[in-house]
Protein backbone atom coordinates (compact mmCIF):
# COMPACT_ATOMS: atom_id res chain seq x y z
CA UNK A 1 0.00 0.00 0.00
CA UNK A 2 2.85 2.41 0.82
CA UNK A 3 4.52 1.69 -2.50
CA UNK A 4 1.34 2.26 -4.48
CA UNK A 5 0.73 5.60 -2.74
CA UNK A 6 4.38 6.60 -3.18
CA UNK A 7 4.12 6.21 -6.93
CA UNK A 8 1.22 8.70 -6.93
CA UNK A 9 2.89 11.19 -4.58
CA UNK A 10 6.39 11.69 -5.92
CA UNK A 11 6.74 15.20 -4.45
CA UNK A 12 5.89 14.03 -0.93
CA UNK A 13 8.33 11.13 -1.24
CA UNK A 14 11.09 13.48 -2.37
CA UNK A 15 10.55 15.66 0.71
CA UNK A 16 10.42 12.66 3.03
CA UNK A 17 13.71 11.29 1.72
CA UNK A 18 15.53 14.38 3.00
CA UNK A 19 14.62 13.61 6.62
CA UNK A 20 14.26 9.83 6.78
CA UNK A 21 16.97 7.78 8.48
CA UNK A 22 15.30 4.38 8.22
CA UNK A 23 12.01 2.59 7.63
CA UNK A 24 10.99 0.00 10.24
CA UNK A 25 8.55 -2.77 9.38
CA UNK A 26 7.09 -5.02 12.05
CA UNK A 27 3.34 -5.54 11.59
CA UNK A 28 3.76 -8.64 9.43
CA UNK A 29 6.40 -10.46 7.41
CA UNK A 30 7.83 -8.31 4.63
CA UNK A 31 8.51 -10.05 1.29
CA UNK A 32 12.12 -9.47 0.16
CA UNK A 33 10.96 -7.90 -3.11
CA UNK A 34 8.85 -5.33 -1.23
CA UNK A 35 11.79 -4.54 1.04
CA UNK A 36 13.98 -3.94 -2.01
CA UNK A 37 11.43 -1.62 -3.61
CA UNK A 38 10.91 0.34 -0.39
CA UNK A 39 14.65 0.96 -0.12
CA UNK A 40 14.82 2.07 -3.74
CA UNK A 41 11.83 4.38 -3.25
CA UNK A 42 12.91 6.06 0.00
CA UNK A 43 16.70 5.63 -0.30
CA UNK A 44 17.11 4.52 3.34
CA UNK A 45 17.60 1.12 4.99
CA UNK A 46 14.45 -0.89 5.68
CA UNK A 47 14.76 -2.65 9.04
CA UNK A 48 12.43 -5.59 9.54
CA UNK A 49 11.57 -6.42 13.16
CA UNK A 50 9.38 -8.84 15.08
CA UNK A 51 7.21 -8.13 18.09
CA UNK A 52 3.94 -8.86 19.80
CA UNK A 53 1.91 -7.42 22.65
CA UNK A 54 2.88 -10.25 25.01
CA UNK A 55 6.54 -9.21 24.67
CA UNK A 56 6.03 -5.44 24.84
CA UNK A 57 6.35 -5.40 21.05
CA UNK A 58 10.08 -6.14 21.06
CA UNK A 59 11.43 -9.60 20.23
CA UNK A 60 13.85 -9.43 17.30
CA UNK A 61 15.19 -6.87 14.85
CA UNK A 62 17.59 -6.57 11.95
CA UNK A 63 20.51 -4.27 12.81
CA UNK A 64 21.22 -1.04 10.98
CA UNK A 65 24.11 -0.82 8.49
CA UNK A 66 27.00 -1.48 8.47
CA UNK A 67 25.81 -4.60 10.31
CA UNK A 68 24.14 -7.28 8.20
CA UNK A 69 20.44 -7.08 7.37
CA UNK A 70 18.99 -10.23 5.87
CA UNK A 71 15.95 -9.77 3.60
CA UNK A 72 13.23 -12.22 4.54
CA UNK A 73 14.48 -12.37 8.13
CA UNK A 74 13.14 -10.50 11.17
CA UNK A 75 16.65 -10.23 12.56
CA UNK A 76 18.28 -11.36 15.78
CA UNK A 77 16.91 -11.51 19.33
CA UNK A 78 16.52 -8.00 20.77
CA UNK A 79 15.43 -8.36 24.37
CA UNK A 80 14.01 -11.78 25.16
CA UNK A 81 15.67 -15.14 24.61
CA UNK A 82 14.37 -16.72 21.40
CA UNK A 83 14.36 -20.40 20.47
CA UNK A 84 12.63 -22.82 18.09
CA UNK A 85 10.45 -25.55 19.64
CA UNK A 86 9.13 -28.77 18.17
CA UNK A 87 5.38 -28.30 17.90
CA UNK A 88 4.57 -31.92 18.77
CA UNK A 89 6.87 -32.87 21.67
CA UNK A 90 7.94 -29.38 22.91
CA UNK A 91 11.67 -30.07 22.68
CA UNK A 92 13.97 -27.25 21.58
CA UNK A 93 15.26 -27.71 18.04
CA UNK A 94 18.71 -27.29 16.52
CA UNK A 95 19.84 -24.47 14.24
CA UNK A 96 18.24 -24.75 10.81
CA UNK A 97 15.24 -26.79 11.94
CA UNK A 98 11.73 -25.43 11.50
CA UNK A 99 9.32 -25.26 14.42
CA UNK A 100 7.38 -22.87 16.65
CA UNK A 101 9.11 -19.65 17.71
CA UNK A 102 9.18 -19.41 21.52
CA UNK A 103 10.43 -16.63 23.80
CA UNK A 104 11.21 -15.96 27.44
CA UNK A 105 12.60 -13.02 29.36
CA UNK A 106 11.75 -10.07 31.60
CA UNK A 107 9.75 -8.28 28.90
CA UNK A 108 7.50 -11.31 28.28
CA UNK A 109 4.14 -11.35 30.04
CA UNK A 110 3.88 -13.76 33.00
CA UNK A 111 0.44 -14.79 31.79
CA UNK A 112 -3.11 -13.83 30.87
CA UNK A 113 -5.13 -12.53 33.81
CA UNK A 114 -7.88 -14.86 35.04
CA UNK A 115 -7.43 -17.21 32.08
CA UNK A 116 -5.74 -20.44 33.21
CA UNK A 117 -6.71 -22.32 30.05
CA UNK A 118 -4.99 -19.75 27.83
CA UNK A 119 -1.91 -19.81 30.05
CA UNK A 120 -1.72 -23.60 29.94
CA UNK A 121 -1.64 -23.59 26.13
CA UNK A 122 0.58 -20.52 25.77
CA UNK A 123 3.44 -21.52 28.08
CA UNK A 124 5.69 -24.60 28.08
CA UNK A 125 8.53 -24.92 30.60
CA UNK A 126 8.68 -21.14 30.97
CA UNK A 127 8.68 -20.50 27.21
CA UNK A 128 5.89 -18.43 25.64
CA UNK A 129 4.61 -20.06 22.45
CA UNK A 130 4.10 -17.36 19.81
CA UNK A 131 2.04 -19.41 17.38
CA UNK A 132 4.49 -18.44 14.64
CA UNK A 133 6.44 -21.03 12.68
CA UNK A 134 10.04 -20.19 11.96
CA UNK A 135 13.69 -21.15 11.71
CA UNK A 136 16.94 -19.73 13.09
CA UNK A 137 20.23 -19.73 11.16
CA UNK A 138 23.74 -20.19 12.53
CA UNK A 139 24.13 -16.43 13.04
CA UNK A 140 20.96 -16.17 15.12
CA UNK A 141 18.80 -14.57 12.41
CA UNK A 142 15.17 -15.64 12.63
CA UNK A 143 12.91 -16.19 9.62
CA UNK A 144 9.16 -16.52 10.04
CA UNK A 145 7.76 -19.18 7.73
CA UNK A 146 4.10 -18.80 8.69
CA UNK A 147 1.43 -18.87 11.36
CA UNK A 148 0.80 -22.39 12.65
CA UNK A 149 -2.96 -21.86 12.37
CA UNK A 150 -2.52 -20.73 8.76
CA UNK A 151 -0.47 -23.71 7.54
CA UNK A 152 -2.36 -25.40 4.70
CA UNK A 153 -2.88 -29.15 5.14
CA UNK A 154 -3.41 -30.50 1.64
CA UNK A 155 -4.14 -34.19 2.09
CA UNK A 156 -1.36 -34.49 4.66
CA UNK A 157 1.11 -32.25 2.83
CA UNK A 158 1.89 -29.17 4.96
CA UNK A 159 2.33 -25.95 2.97
CA UNK A 160 3.50 -22.58 4.27
CA UNK A 161 1.37 -19.84 2.66
CA UNK A 162 4.23 -17.36 3.00
CA UNK A 163 6.49 -19.53 0.83
CA UNK A 164 3.90 -19.35 -1.96
CA UNK A 165 3.40 -15.60 -1.35
CA UNK A 166 7.10 -14.94 -1.93
CA UNK A 167 7.09 -16.75 -5.27
CA UNK A 168 3.96 -14.89 -6.37
CA UNK A 169 5.58 -11.57 -5.41
CA UNK A 170 8.51 -12.40 -7.69
CA UNK A 171 6.14 -12.31 -10.67
CA UNK A 172 6.76 -8.98 -12.43
CA UNK A 173 3.05 -8.15 -12.70
CA UNK A 174 2.08 -8.88 -9.08
CA UNK A 175 1.88 -6.06 -6.52
CA UNK A 176 0.24 -7.94 -3.65
CA UNK A 177 -0.37 -11.62 -2.89
CA UNK A 178 -2.07 -13.64 -0.16
CA UNK A 179 -2.08 -17.43 -0.20
CA UNK A 180 -4.74 -19.25 1.83
CA UNK A 181 -6.55 -22.55 2.30
CA UNK A 182 -9.82 -23.29 0.56
CA UNK A 183 -11.98 -26.33 1.36
CA UNK A 184 -11.60 -29.49 -0.72
CA UNK A 185 -13.93 -32.52 -0.60
CA UNK A 186 -11.18 -35.16 -0.72
CA UNK A 187 -8.00 -33.42 0.44
CA UNK A 188 -9.56 -31.38 3.22
CA UNK A 189 -7.77 -28.22 2.10
CA UNK A 190 -6.43 -26.95 -1.21
CA UNK A 191 -4.08 -24.07 -2.00
CA UNK A 192 -5.58 -20.83 -3.31
CA UNK A 193 -4.24 -17.32 -3.73
CA UNK A 194 -5.55 -13.80 -4.25
CA UNK A 195 -3.40 -11.26 -6.05
CA UNK A 196 -3.51 -7.60 -7.02
CA UNK A 197 -1.65 -6.61 -10.17
CA UNK A 198 0.68 -3.67 -10.54
CA UNK A 199 -0.81 -0.61 -12.18
CA UNK A 200 -0.73 -0.98 -15.95
CA UNK A 201 0.17 -4.69 -15.82
CA UNK A 202 -1.88 -7.64 -17.03
CA UNK A 203 -1.78 -11.36 -16.29
CA UNK A 204 -4.03 -14.40 -16.59
CA UNK A 205 -4.67 -16.95 -13.85
CA UNK A 206 -3.16 -19.77 -15.92
CA UNK A 207 0.01 -17.79 -16.59
CA UNK A 208 0.47 -16.98 -12.90
CA UNK A 209 -0.01 -20.63 -11.95
CA UNK A 210 2.53 -21.65 -14.57
CA UNK A 211 5.02 -19.14 -13.13
CA UNK A 212 4.60 -20.60 -9.63
CA UNK A 213 4.95 -24.17 -10.93
CA UNK A 214 8.39 -23.24 -12.22
CA UNK A 215 9.55 -22.46 -8.67
CA UNK A 216 7.63 -24.80 -6.34
CA UNK A 217 6.60 -28.44 -6.11
CA UNK A 218 3.29 -29.19 -7.81
CA UNK A 219 1.36 -29.72 -4.56
CA UNK A 220 2.23 -26.16 -3.47
CA UNK A 221 0.95 -24.49 -6.65
CA UNK A 222 -2.39 -22.68 -6.07
CA UNK A 223 -5.27 -24.43 -7.79
CA UNK A 224 -7.10 -21.13 -7.88
CA UNK A 225 -5.58 -17.68 -8.37
CA UNK A 226 -8.07 -14.83 -8.01
CA UNK A 227 -7.03 -11.55 -9.61
CA UNK A 228 -8.66 -8.73 -7.62
CA UNK A 229 -8.68 -4.95 -7.49
CA UNK A 230 -8.35 -5.20 -3.70
CA UNK A 231 -7.90 -8.08 -1.26
CA UNK A 232 -10.39 -7.99 1.66
CA UNK A 233 -8.84 -7.08 5.02
CA UNK A 234 -9.78 -7.90 8.59
CA UNK A 235 -11.15 -5.55 11.24
CA UNK A 236 -7.65 -4.28 12.08
CA UNK A 237 -6.90 -3.39 8.48
CA UNK A 238 -4.48 -6.29 8.02
CA UNK A 239 -4.64 -9.01 5.40
CA UNK A 240 -5.90 -12.22 7.03
CA UNK A 241 -5.65 -15.67 5.51
CA UNK A 242 -8.09 -17.40 7.85
CA UNK A 243 -11.62 -16.89 6.58
CA UNK A 244 -10.50 -15.40 3.27
CA UNK A 245 -11.83 -18.33 1.23
CA UNK A 246 -15.32 -17.71 2.57
CA UNK A 247 -15.09 -13.96 1.95
CA UNK A 248 -14.13 -14.65 -1.66
CA UNK A 249 -16.87 -17.21 -2.24
CA UNK A 250 -14.59 -20.25 -2.12
CA UNK A 251 -15.74 -21.54 1.27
Amino acid sequence: AILSRASRNADSVARARKNLRLVRSSSSSLPPQVMKELEETFDVPVVEAYGMTEAAHQMACNPLPPAVRKPGSVGIAAGPEVAIMDESDSTLLEIGQTGEIVIRGPNVTPGYENNPDANASAFTDGWFRTGDQGVMDDEGYISITGRLKEIINRGGEKISPREVDEVLMDHPAVAQAVTFAMPHDKLGEEVAAAIVLREGEAAEESEVREFVSGHLADFKVPRRVLILDEIPKGATGKLQRIGLAEKLGLG
